[in-house]
């Protein structure tokens, strides 16, 4: 099998890795990017429900978890939101604003694929998919892999580049691989778990969110000092939505959670008003009328609400208005990476430049995207992060060819 040479190699055909491609290859570099699965950008194929919530136009690094808060500044903020918007625009395709700064193709999260894939075409980038890396070495002269499947060759290279994700949703080939290459040239990795998930709980607990399974409401749900007000969502296993689905980055076992149902209520002042107007309704009426029917009936027989209004003492309306701004709930753990959005923690920031994405320790090696120990809230922040880390590790190799 005959040597091939490249200037850069990247694993993972995703967001961050075309991004990489795009920008590495600009100045005439020979790039490469392989991929294990079929197709290229799986991930932004089905996310937000197909049409790919792209980017968030309030991104900043208040909006990402590391154990280096301070690290993924440089890379947010010198290819920032309104940079991948213009490419957006530039490739005419039209997207909208949804809540919280989220932006979404107007059509199909394939645009974003296909404007990804041109651009790689036009820089002149090479890409090999259903192509598995079998070994990657170092020498004196740069890298040294070698490559199973459809794409099977023998690579000789300047820069690898690490742009395989994490462990979220294995269905679709995510695996532990990009933190195996980091232990395997000495970098350290941060614990790693899922992220953006679904909580699940004990049958006691289980057993009254069945019945009201597929029941949304707005609340603020909190762990510790962190809160977040979006929507939460009853399951058969538990709670999923936004608001927990964002929670469960800050969650950790044994720790409570707590839900304030209509966080910008004064649910007390409705309350008090209810039983002036009428007395004669039930509680459970009244609570209907502020909350989701089947939830309000659920939460008043569980907290044995019951009799007209009219008869409860003030001091009792006060602790039902409590009660619901305040419910605290245990989860036993998460629905795992089967249901994951994202891998919280990875390839430890400390060894990398955080201006290039470079390994300190290593020349040549580069990691970026997801498998880095840099994790976004929901809402398109995680895409700005493999764009952003994209384009910082594409445009410092692109500036090593001249």
């Amino acid at each position: 099998m005959r040597t091939e040479i490249f200037d850069t190699v990247i694993l993972g055909a995703g967001a961050a890795g075309m991004m990489c491609a795009i920008h590495a290859a600009a100045r005439g570099g020979r790039v490469l990017v392989v991929d294990h699965a079929k197709a290229p950008g799986e991930k932004i194929r089905i996310s937000g429900g197909g049409r790919c919530n792209f980017t968030n136009i309030g991104t900043g690094a208040k909006n990402f978890l590391s154990a280096n808060p301070h690290f993924a500044k440089s890379a947010l903020g010198r290819y920032t939101q309104h940079d991948f918007l213009a490419l957006v625009e530039k490739h005419g395709i039209a997207w909208h604003e949804k809540t919280l700064g989220q932006l979404f193709c107007d059509s199909s999260a394939k645009d974003i694929i296909a404007m990804l894939l041109d651009e790689m075409d036009r820089a002149g980038c090479e890409l090999r998919l259903a192509t598995t890396l079998d070994s990657v070495e170092r020498d004196e002269n740069g890298f040294a892999v070698t490559l199973g499947g459809d794409g099977a060759a023998k690579i000789r290279c300047r820069h690898f580049v690490v742009a395989c994700g994490g462990k979220s949703i294995p269905k679709m080939g995510a695996t532990g691989l990009g933190y195996q290459i980091a232990e395997k040239f000495g970098l350290a990795v941060t614990e790693t778990r899922p992220a953006l998930v679904p909580l699940t709980f004990g049958e006691d607990v289980l057993a009254g969110f069945r019945e009201i399974a597929g029941v949304a409401a707005d609340a603020r749900v909190s762990c510790g000092r962190t809160a977040f007000e979006e929507a939460l969502l009853f399951t058969h296993r538990g709670l999923s939505g936004p608001a927990i689905l964002q929670i469960s980055s800050y969650w950790r076992e044994r720790e409570p959670i707590r839900i304030a149902f209509l966080p910008g209520d004064d649910i007390q002042a409705a309350l008090l008003s209810a039983k002036r107007e009428n007395g004669r309704r039930a509680i459970a009426t009244v609570l209907a009328e502020i909350l989701p029917k089947r939830l309000a009936a659920h939460l008043a027989e569980a907290h044995c609400w019951t009799g007209p209004i009219g008869e409860a003492s003030d001091r009792k309306l006060a602790t039902i208005a409590g009660t619901l701004q305040g419910w605290e709930v245990f989860p036993i753990g998460s629905e795992g990476y089967r249901t994951a959005e994202v891998t919280l923690g990875g390839v430890d920031t400390a060894g990398l430049n955080s201006r290039t994405m470079e390994t300190k320790s290593v020349g040549g090696l580069y990691f970026i995207g997801e498998v880095v120990d840099v994790t976004g809230w929901l809402g398109g922040y995680n895409f700005q992060w493999a764009w952003s880390s994209g384009w910082a590790a594409g445009t410092a190799i692109a500036e090593k060819q001249t």
